[in-house]
Order: structure tokens, then sequence, then C-alpha cells
């Protein structure tokens, strides 16, 4: 079992930056691929961002590409998204997800999920 808790999100105007966390529970998160998606209301959960367990492979969407950097520290369990040049688009509650080993950018192959934070991005 994995358990995820993110955090750092907010409030913002255009043009500026955040860092999301997230936080899981376990011995084994270094064994997992750790994925950011997102979701705005009345659309449908995206991908986001995608880093492979060893953090050796990273892969983001088109619309965030450049702007965000996903990251691992598998010492304290923990994946960063930075955001940077945020744009009211941007807005949605991020989730953070774990699936064992393979990498993917498909929501659904993920097995374990977070509560979300919130990032709004007003203009």
């Amino acid at each position: 079992q994995v358990q995820l808790v993110e955090s750092g999100g907010g409030l913002v105007q255009a043009g500026d930056s955040l860092r999301l966390s997230c936080a899981a529970s376990g011995r084994t998160f270094s064994s997992y691929t750790m994925g950011w998606f997102r979701q705005a209301p009345g659309k449908e959960r995206e991908f986001v961002a995608v880093v492979r367990w060893s953090g050796t492979t990273t892969s983001y969407a088109d619309s965030v590409k450049g702007r965000f950097t996903i990251s691992r520290d598998n010492a304290k369990n923990t994946v960063y998204l930075q955001m940077t040049s945020l744009k009211p688009e941007d807005t949605a509650v991020y989730l953070c997800a774990a699936r064992f080993r393979y990498y993917s950018t498909t929501a659904s192959e993920y097995n374990y999920w977070g509560q979300g934070t919130q990032v709004t991005v007003s203009s």
C-alpha cells in the first residue's frame, strides 16, 4: 500500500511559480513510477508529468513542456512538480499518483492516488 499526500497548491497570478510536493508512505517508494495529473471542473483528468522510479526518465504533456519540471527524492519519499510561468488554463486540482514499476502517462494505469491540491491562477 502507498499513501500519497499533496501540498503546495494555492492562488497565484499568471506568470508566477509554485512547487507542489507529494509525500508518500511505504518503504518501497523507489519502486514506483510517480505521476502528476490534473483535473479542472467539468473536464477529464489529464496527464501532466511522470518520472520513472529511478528518476532517470521524465515525460510531460505538451501544454506544460518547458514550464513544469518533475523530480523525486527517493530518500525523502517525495516527488515534486515545479511549475513556472503559470497560466490561467493551468487552474485545476493537481493529483499525485503512483504505479508500481512500469512507466505510464495513462491515469487508469495508476494504482494509488492522493486527494489533490488546488492550484488557481488568476489573470
